[in-house]
């Protein structure tokens, strides 16, 4: 705490007084001026944060964008490789398929049923259990 301090007369009701004597020794304060002294302090921080419109947002906001681009590195890399093998695959497999574009179609319809009811967890060999007819 600041050590040039000035006298100053505080109006407390009582109640207030007596949560000051209850409370100061919790707090570690040496003194109940200690106490008033933080307590004060604190509420202001606290008035201070609900009208700290244009600094919060600047700290939260930064912070979130540092971790929110880590984050999309982290997982849009992956993505990005995963995509191209899935393109890769798509292209070899469409060369070597013999598959009209109605069937197509129809696979397409039956493969976005099994992604949402799954929620993306396709099984490769309940697909060829299907494409088989093994059920």
């Amino acid at each position: 705490m600041n050590e040039n301090k000035n006298r100053h007369t505080v109006w407390l009701t009582d109640e207030a007084w007596s949560k000051v004597k209850d409370h100061y020794r919790t707090d570690n304060c040496s003194t109940q001026n200690e106490y008033i002294e933080k307590a004060i302090q604190f509420y202001s921080g606290y008035l201070d944060t609900e009208q700290a419109d244009s600094y919060l947002p600047r700290v939260l906001s930064a912070v979130l964008e540092g971790k929110l681009s880590a984050l999309g590195s982290r997982i849009g890399k992956p993505l990005f490789k995963l995509s191209v093998d899935d393109a890769v695959m798509a292209h070899l497999i469409a060369a070597i398929a013999d598959v009209d574009l109605d069937t197509l179609k129809k696979m397409r319809v039956r493969c976005i049923k099994d992604v949402k009811e799954t929620n993306g967890e396709v099984n490769f060999e309940d697909a060829y259990k299907f494409q088989k007819r093994l059920d």
